[in-house]
């Protein structure tokens, strides 16, 4: 296994910039485009290999792993008292426990979020099917 191999590697269609736009969340900023996404994801490849080797060579601890990453399925966020006493009184309203009521107002405003404010849909290549097109 190649420590590339660890971080989450991510080619989205942008519509902004007209192209594919790849990235190594949590590695690096910037990142890779253009016209064809197999191309983008080789090229992100690459460019996360020699980033890691010039992290290396520096001396330079790599960040913790993205790739495969266990979620637990639980996290803590801190709210105002207002905007808490807002969301209890409504959970309250709807029959539910203030906990499935957040859990629903975020699932539908991530869904919202997703489709009106985000600039690209989302094409992920893994990297079985790259490597399958080399």
């Amino acid at each position: 296994m190649k420590a590339s191999d660890l971080y989450l590697k991510i080619v989205e269609w942008s519509e902004e910039d007209g192209c594919y736009v790849g990235s190594c969340p949590g590695l690096m900023l910037g990142g890779v485009h253009g016209e064809d996404e197999v191309k983008v994801y080789r090229e992100l490849c690459r460019v996360v290999e020699d980033w890691i080797e010039i992290q290396r060579q520096d001396h330079e601890p790599l960040p913790p792993p993205t790739a495969g990453k266990e979620y637990s399925g639980k996290f803590v966020l801190r709210v105002g008292k207002g905007l808490h006493e807002e969301l209890s009184v409504a959970a309250l309203c709807e029959g539910e426990s203030l906990n499935s009521y957040c859990l629903n107002v975020i699932k539908e405003g991530h869904s919202r979020y997703g489709k009106a404010k985000s600039p690209r849909s989302s094409a992920r290549i893994s990297t079985n099917e790259a490597n399958e097109e080399a």
